[in-house]
């Protein structure tokens, strides 16, 4: 696990076994915020023992960007923090997460102590602030890589974490690929200092414009590919044939799974087009409705010292929500 100092009491830490996920953390005067888990219980349980030993602070809530394997399944190894998410990354941890996890452990022993522990405080429209020490916290709806996407501002510092919103590769498997292009050109409008990406290294503030415009050049890219190729004769022939180059993109992203997921990009909006025709291709200019409602925000404001009732329970699943595959150590 790597880790780093973003700005002030806001960490970033990045997975040395799993596709480069990321998670982050946030510290007041007497307690942290977790933003995601790390792919692997190890790596979480790391990242959890610099918090609490090397920061000093007892981790209150973790936040979760969406409800896929590698920024959820270690919610349980922070036992007591309330955990916070859009209301549908609840609903579909719930559905996928928990029979996921199940057929995962049967096959590898690294999650043999792993629970799905589901978000305990959720939002669904809007967005939600939670303050820690001198910073505010905005979570904000930031759908395209699944419907239940979150980021979360720092507001202070304008740093985001984007969670899968922003990759070195958009990856829309799960979710949509006009949401997706939607919430890319919100984020460049925000003026931000950093992105931290859901994978990858940390986006500079000189770095932002171009990345923006090259995550948005490569939609464009396979949307005409499968456009292109859906006029033959043989269309899934001409896509196995069209790289990860060709659309603006290297296949060393992600710890060398750029390629793969190019490739599961383009079959999924090829599917796409099958099942609803050429409206796939026809992609409308940003509507920001589509990103965030415009209904109240919900605030909290809690002291760090305060006595409040905890609000979890007993707690009783990789870039989609399939069962866990053991990744390659070196």
């Amino acid at each position: 696990m790597q880790h780093e100092r973003v700005s002030e009491n806001v960490y970033w830490f990045q997975s040395e076994v799993y596709a480069q996920v990321t998670a982050g953390a946030v510290t007041g005067t007497q307690w942290a915020v977790v933003i995601d888990t790390l792919a692997m219980p190890e790596e979480t349980l790391q990242m959890r023992q610099y918090i609490e030993e090397v920061l000093g602070m007892p981790v209150r809530y973790v936040i979760n960007t969406h409800y896929h394997a590698d920024h959820t399944w270690g919610n349980c190894f922070f036992p007591g923090a309330t955990v916070l998410s859009h209301s549908l990354c609840r609903k579909l941890m719930q559905e996928k997460a928990i029979p996921a996890l199940e057929v995962t452990k049967q096959s590898n022993q690294s999650f043999s102590k792993s629970k799905i522990v589901l978000p305990q405080l959720t939002f669904s429209q809007g967005t939600m602030t939670l303050k820690v020490g001198k910073k505010n916290l905005i979570l904000m709806p930031t759908p395209g890589h699944s419907v239940d996407g979150i980021s979360v501002l720092i507001e202070e510092d304008r740093v985001l974490f984007a969670g899968d919103a922003f990759m070195p590769l958009p990856y829309i498997v799960d979710g949509d690929i006009d949401l997706m292009g939607d919430v890319i050109k919100q984020i460049g409008k925000m003026g931000l200092e950093n992105i931290v990406q859901g994978h990858g290294d940390i986006v500079l503030r000189g770095e932002i414009e171009g990345a923006v415009k090259e995550n948005l050049a490569y939609l464009a890219n396979i949307r005409k590919a499968v456009k292109s190729a859906s006029k033959k004769r043989n269309p899934e022939e001409v896509l196995s044939l069209v790289d990860i180059e060709s659309c603006g993109k290297s296949r060393v992203y992600l710890g060398g799974l750029g390629e793969d997921l190019h490739r599961r990009n383009l079959k999924s909006l090829y599917m796409k087009f099958l099942r609803e025709g050429t409206s796939v291709f026809t992609s409308d200019d940003p509507d920001d409705k589509h990103i965030a409602d415009a209904s109240p925000e919900i605030s909290l404001d809690i002291p760090e010292d305060d006595d409040s009732e905890d609000f979890s329970d007993d707690n009783v699943v990789g870039f989609d929500d399939e069962p866990f595959d053991e990744p390659t150590e070196d």
